[in-house]
């Protein structure tokens, strides 16, 4: 037998038996969860803001409707904007009181 058959027969004997893997493509693991936003929700409807960093990928916001709904909120949106600018002065407060 020739050696170059040997080989392939091994190759392929390796490939057969190798373990398989559950893990995710990089490109799936890291890609952005928002691809568009809105500019307008009624915040009335809104039941809860999440906020993501991922890498690659700009600051979003995720915000789940009282209807189960989720949308991609643009984070430059005024009320958002003034919404984590309380957010952040009520944390310093509760830190400066604790301190």
């Amino acid at each position: 037998m020739d050696v170059k058959v040997i080989v392939i027969f091994a190759l392929m004997a390796v490939v057969i038996h190798a373990p398989v893997s559950n893990a995710k493509p990089i490109s799936l693991v890291e890609r952005c969860w928002c691809r568009s936003t809105v500019n307008t929700v009624p915040q009335r409807s809104i039941r809860e803001l999440k906020f993501l960093h991922t890498p690659n990928c700009p600051f979003q916001v995720i915000a789940k409707l009282k209807n189960n709904k989720e949308v991609c909120i643009n984070p430059e949106t005024k009320w958002l904007q003034q919404y984590l600018k309380n957010a952040l002065n009520k944390m310093k407060k509760a830190q400066q009181q604790s301190n």
